[in-house]
């Protein structure tokens, strides 16, 4: 068997860009709402729909908007609570970042939560959500001469004009960070990359993240921007979504695809699968040089679920074991919530 592998560097997307490269890790999923993360102390801030009209406005006929139980409304808000703070101590610590209880609606750690950074490869939590709100697993999206045309990171064996298992362009997005693969999907779901990106903007609206701005449908461009509040927020629903979550919890994958020998070989670029840390359930990393190197990433352990948030920061994998260390055995010690109200 002729075993191709994803994960080649792609050529040019347009004359002009960045050629910079992205190397992206993480995913995961669940069923159900969303929070978004209020961090200021003692407060919270919950996420809602600004204007539900905003869903339908100039939606192409290929990208049917989800019924109204299918979205996120008034979300269940995150909160900061100073006494019930994990003191970590990451030094050099990351530019932002979040360390959150998924199920509780429970800020554990934080630091600069709502300070807006570019945000790399983690753009594609949002392309994924769309994607598995939007198409069913029967689809083949065609490969269209626009996914072909890419910068950064890429599949790199997407056969030109054919059609592909919709689930196939998931695992080359969330497990190697396929740029080429974002577009094929962006594509499918909208006509266009850059109608897409309208979607994308649209469904932050909605979910009322207020840091977050996309410009494309993979990262690679500067003014792809969120916060660590936000992309808590983003976890917490895309995790939710079972087709995210078995794609992203994979160390590697063998999927089908219209290639020669009838598979696509992939290695997640995941840290903490790589290094089979326990628990592990998804989600993504990404880099730029302008945002760092970025990671969101879910635990499940014990039956608690956790997540972490870190932007530009210099170790993803090594900060983020030392973040869910010090809650999962601070939550065995005492048998209870991973701080003590009073502890500091």
């Amino acid at each position: 068997m002729n075993r191709l592998t994803g994960g080649r560097l792609g050529r040019k997307r347009r004359v002009g860009r960045l050629g910079t490269f992205v190397i992206a890790l993480l995913g995961l999923g669940a069923t159900g709402v969303i929070a978004v993360v209020g961090l200021d102390a003692g407060r919270n801030l919950s996420a809602g729909i600004d204007d539900p009209t905003l869903a339908t406005a100039g939606l192409p006929p290929q990208a049917p908007v989800p019924p109204p139980d299918e979205r996120a409304a008034l979300a269940p808000s995150v909160t900061l609570d100073p006494e019930r703070q994990i003191p970590v101590r990451l030094d050099p610590p990351p530019r932002a970042g979040l360390l959150f209880d998924l199920e509780k609606g429970q800020a554990l750690w934080a630091r600069n939560p709502r300070e807006v950074r570019p945000i790399a490869s983690l753009t594609k939590i949002m392309t994924a959500l769309l994607v598995a709100e939007r198409t069913s697993k029967r689809e083949r999206p065609k490969i269209t001469p626009a996914a072909l045309r890419y910068s950064g990171s890429g599949v790199g064996v997407l056969p030109r004009g054919r059609r592909v298992p919709v689930d196939g362009l998931l695992h080359g997005m969330m497990l190697v960070s396929g740029n080429d693969a974002a577009i094929a999907l962006a594509d499918h779901v909208a006509g266009s990359e850059r109608r897409f990106v309208e979607l994308m903007n649209r469904r932050a609206q909605e979910l009322g993240l207020r840091c977050t701005r996309f410009s494309s449908a993979y990262g690679l461009e500067k003014a792809d921007r969120s916060c660590a509040a936000d992309l808590a927020a983003l976890a917490r629903l895309a995790i939710k979504q079972p087709r995210i979550a078995r794609v992203v919890r994979r160390r590697e994958a063998a999927v089908r695809f219209p290639i020669p020998g009838g598979k696509l070989y992939l290695n997640s670029t995941n840290p903490l699968l790589r290094l089979r840390y326990p628990g592990t359930i998804g989600l993504k990393t990404g880099y730029t040089q302008r945002a760092g190197r970025t990671f969101v990433g879910v635990v499940r352990r014990r039956g608690r679920t956790l997540g972490v948030v870190l932007l530009d920061s210099p170790d993803p994998s090594v900060q983020a074991k030392r973040l869910f260390d010090r809650a999962f055995r601070q939550a065995k010690r005492r048998g209870s919530p991973a701080a003590r109200p009073g502890s500091r």
